[in-house]
């Protein structure tokens, strides 16, 4: 049987020196299996020379047809957006505590990955947004995310005070202290942490959640994914915003601007091992039905 992947690239978390045991044993695993293997640059000095090829992170998508990730949620989702304008599918090795996206446990590496790169795997797509910061008219800041996009206050002890329009139409008015518009995909993250609901990773929805705000009645709410989310600022004293895009900062957003925030058209492709099951994963990652029989 012809193998559907040839050359795999890796993306390690290389801010924890324990990933080395596991970036050697994946390197070496795909080379004596006749693989073609790059490494991001910074993951590249924990494993020997002669295993992988050195290549920046951004560079990955352009030469690789499967992209790995050993560490946590984080390093997927760095990975995530690297990728994404490529098409190619994603594996999440779990370094990490918890772990919604990525996985595979070490302990179960080599049956789970040598399945998958035989072709036995599930595949989901999963959609990221593309947030805009607007300022006279001009694009002057854009950036996508897997999870969410967060509009906080900034360097002030004072809410914010946000309007919401979704495909020009006005929604709501509300002082808080920001509001996380958040995929599926992220509705396990920040959006859970902060009382949104959590969305099975299939629906084509977003939904808006609320950040402390002042007015108790001011609540989540779920819209197709379809729509376009308009952010921007009602109140008359200059203040900074701040925009997250997953964990990274757009700062120095100006009350005068206009955060659009939109699904991106191209989806990130996550490969599974075939017995793979969401709610088995909530249950153990949240804790769930604790003591329940199987």
């Amino acid at each position: 049987m012809q193998k559907p992947f040839k050359t795999i690239g890796i993306i390690g978390k290389y801010s924890d020196p324990d990933i080395a045991e596991t970036l050697g044993h994946l390197c070496d695993y795909l080379v004596r299996n006749q693989y073609t293997v790059l490494i991001d640059l910074q993951s590249a000095a924990f494993i020997p020379k002669q295993l992988a090829k050195p290549c920046a992170i951004n560079d990955l998508g352009h030469y690789c047809d499967l992209v790995i990730t050993a560490g946590g949620d984080g390093t997927f989702l760095a990975a995530a957006r690297a990728v994404a304008a490529w098409d190619i599918p994603l594996i999440g090795i779990n370094l990490g505590r918890l772990g919604f996206l990525v996985d595979i446990s070490p302990e179960y590496l080599l049956t789970n990955l040598n399945d998958i790169l035989e072709g036995r795997y599930r595949e989901e797509k999963r959609y990221l947004l593309r947030a805009k910061i607007i300022r006279d008219n001009t694009v002057i800041h854009e950036q996508t995310a897997v999870n969410e996009v967060v509009i906080h206050r900034w360097v002030t002890p004072s809410m914010i005070e946000i309007v919401t329009h979704i495909d020009g139409v006005y929604l709501n008015s509300q002082r808080s202290d920001g509001l996380i518009v958040s995929t599926p995909t992220g509705s396990t993250a920040y959006s859970l942490s902060a009382g949104g609901p959590i969305l099975h990773p299939s629906l084509p929805v977003l939904v808006l959640v609320p950040l402390n705000p002042h007015t108790l009645s001011n609540r989540s709410i779920v819209l197709d994914d379809a729509v376009e989310i308009e952010i921007s600022f009602c109140q008359t004293k200059q203040i900074n915003a701040l925009v997250t895009c997953d964990h990274l900062e757009i700062p120095e957003v100006l009350i005068s601007d206009k955060i659009l925030i939109k699904k991106d058209p191209k989806p990130i492709r996550i490969l599974h091992p075939e017995d793979h099951d969401f709610f088995d994963i909530l249950r153990k990652k949240l804790n769930w039905s604790t003591g329940y029989p199987n």
